[in-house]
């Protein structure tokens, strides 16, 4: 489970002079558009994983977030920005204006929520929603647009009233995520003007259950001086798994019915090595080469929470504009001139023998024992490794992560 949300304020009492986008009709190229925007998003995503993990607090921690979540948060603001600062923002996003415009994103955006709402094989929702001051007044194109392709609903909030204020957008998450995500929002801004909030909720059945009987406790090796106690799942079955030796690792696709998988991925020779090569071709090679083959697996059992606060991350990333006095988000509103305060994530990974909740995961680790022929290989994932939650029809990225302490909460 994961939500993202983006706080907007009042600089000055300046007036904004913005002027407003036509957005034409079109609606042929959905999937190809969306496609593509999935391939380019995926890029975000590597690089934002990258990011997170080179933060000095995240190096030796677990990493679990919504590159999807993200990136919808920040598409949506898009719509609202205007000139060098939406420059900024869409080639942040890895979009190139030369390629791809504007409406072909947000048409690829509106696509993207109605084909992960519309499943019925597994519980996945994914949506937006305003929280408006109520002396402020957004331009009603901006309403529309944010409505027609992010679903958004919108919400009057009194700013000046912080704690109810913070109650009111918590409750709305907490609803959304199922009492995943509690308290996305820790402190409120009286200046507040609008938070654009973005959730997405995950739960799925493993097409495979492992059999809670089999569960036991095993020691899992953060590193190479400590160990930590883990309920480590076993099954022995058919499994989609794949060794790429090229960079000495080992693929496990965990299929969810027939729209979500999870893939763990343990590299043989620690989680650095990967983690520095590690790209979407990689991703894209794993996909297509997994193969079926009966194996013994052992994964641990794991339930995570993590917090981010991107606005520092995001201006590593090149997205700078948005934070500052010189941004031109003129689009949002004429009510003077408008600046992000942050940018807060947060997710949570709950897995167990039935299946998973609200997805995202890295790190790996996969241990292969080669025995005399006609035993059955093991796969154990006692090591770091990483996660990833993928749309199978799209190859999209729901969710992705490392583990690298599944005993730390």
């Amino acid at each position: 489970m994961r939500t993202e949300t983006v706080s907007i304020t009042r600089v000055s009492h300046g007036h904004g002079h913005g002027h407003s986008h036509s957005h034409g009709k079109g609606h042929e190229h959905h999937t190809n558009g969306s496609l593509k925007i999935y391939q380019e998003n995926l890029d975000f995503a590597f690089h934002l994983y990258k990011h997170i993990s080179a933060q000095p607090d995240s190096q030796s921690k677990n990493v679990f977030f919504s590159p999807l979540s993200v990136s919808v948060a920040l598409a949506a603001l898009s719509l609202g920005a205007r000139g060098k600062t939406h420059q900024q923002l869409f080639e942040g996003l890895g979009f190139n204006s030369t390629d791809i415009t504007e409406e072909e994103v947000n048409q690829a955006f509106q696509h993207i929520h109605h084909n992960l709402n519309e499943k019925s094989d597994v519980d996945l929702s994914l949506g937006n929603a305003l929280f408006i001051a109520q002396n402020f007044k957004p331009r009603p194109e901006f309403l529309e647009s944010m409505k027609r392709y992010y679903l958004s609903e919108g919400f009057s909030t009194d700013f000046s009233k912080t704690e109810q204020a913070k109650e009111q957008i918590n409750k709305y998450v907490d609803e959304k995520t199922k009492g995943k995500i509690t308290q996305l929002v820790e402190d409120v801004d009286p200046l507040t003007v609008m938070y654009i909030i973005n959730y997405i909720y995950f739960k799925g059945k493993w097409e495979i259950p492992f059999d809670p009987k089999e569960t036991k406790e095993d020691q899992f090796h953060v590193d190479d001086n400590t160990t930590v106690p883990v309920q480590m799942m076993y099954k022995k079955d058919n499994f989609h798994v794949f060794h790429d030796k090229e960079i000495s690792t080992h693929v496990l696709q965990l299929h969810y019915n027939e729209s979500v998988s999870m893939m763990l991925v343990l590299p043989e020779k620690g989680l650095q090595g990967l983690e520095e090569v590690v790209c979407k071709n990689h991703l894209w090679k794993w996909i297509r080469s997994v193969k079926e083959s009966k194996y013994k697996v052992f994964v641990p059992k794991l339930s995570l929470k993590t917090s981010y606060k991107l606005r520092g991350i995001l201006s590593e990333m090149g997205i700078t504009d948005i934070f500052e006095d010189t941004a031109d988000l003129s689009g949002i509103s004429e009510d003077g001139k408008l600046v992000v305060s942050k940018v807060v994530h947060k997710a949570t990974l709950d897995m167990d023998e039935a299946g998973a909740t609200a997805a995202a995961a890295t790190g790996v680790g996969i241990v292969l024992t080669s025995a005399p022929f006609p035993s059955t290989p093991v796969l154990k994932y006692d090591r770091p490794f990483m996660v990833f939650v993928l749309n199978r029809e799209t190859r999209s990225v729901l969710f992705m992560g490392k583990i690298v302490n599944p005993a730390e909460k």
